[in-house]
């Protein structure tokens, strides 16, 4: 099977089956989205939407928060991973959004990435979830299913992973491919038991056919 062949299976299966794929944070601005987005660095979307109700209603705004100090916020998000350093980011955040942006989150992934707690990562979650930019943001997840299923090859790093995606799927489409990819990781296609049996993609899948072949 070539790449090409992989790509368009993969592809055609998941607009087919998953035409709509969104975000499991929830959130009701761009500033609550990047807040939740800073937050589920290294923990589960389900614990970041336990945590942050509580969160938004003491800081409804990027001025609120811009106002308390991180032993403060560390008080609401302390089942959170790394919950000290997150609050020391959020506070920090909070305060350059008011100060150098007016208390706005850009649209800039440049601008975004210079926010403190803000990686490559996160600003493309943002961007590709606010305003539909068409890049591929690669958590864990993203970075495990594709190199599983065979639409990456040697790729060592994030970056890389990135870069491979966004030249093989249709620009218009990255924005829901990452959603696609970030599902099939969490519910099928998981770390350690994959559910190879319940996966819809496994006719175009590297890993399922390489067991295949081994067994037959």
């Amino acid at each position: 099977m070539t790449l090409k062949e992989r790509y368009e299976g993969v592809i055609g299966w998941f607009q087919e089956h998953m035409p709509v794929a969104e975000s499991e944070l929830h959130y009701k601005s761009p500033y609550e989205l990047l807040v939740a987005v800073i937050l589920s660095a290294q923990c589960t979307d389900k614990r970041v939407n336990m945590t942050t109700p509580a969160l938004f209603a003491a800081y409804p705004t990027p001025e609120a928060m811009a106002a308390a100090t991180p032993e403060e916020i560390y008080g609401y998000i302390k089942s959170i991973s790394y919950p000290n350093n997150k609050a020391k980011n959020l506070a920090a955040m909070a305060r350059m959004l008011c100060s150098e942006f007016g208390g706005v989150v850009p649209s800039d992934l440049d601008a975004l990435q210079r926010l403190p707690g803000v990686g490559r990562k996160t600003a493309n979650v943002v961007g590709a979830v606010i305003w539909g930019k068409e890049v591929m943001p690669v958590d864990t997840h993203v970075f495990r299913v594709s190199a599983r299923i065979g639409l990456t090859r040697g790729a060592k790093t994030p970056l890389q992973t990135e870069l491979q995606l966004e030249k093989h799927i249709p620009s218009h489409l990255l924005p829901v491919a990452h959603h696609w990819l970030i599902l099939h990781g969490r519910y099928v296609c998981t770390a350690r038991s994959p559910h190879c049996a319940d996966c819809g993609i496994r006719s175009w899948c590297r890993s399922y056919e390489t067991s295949k072949n081994a067994s037959e």
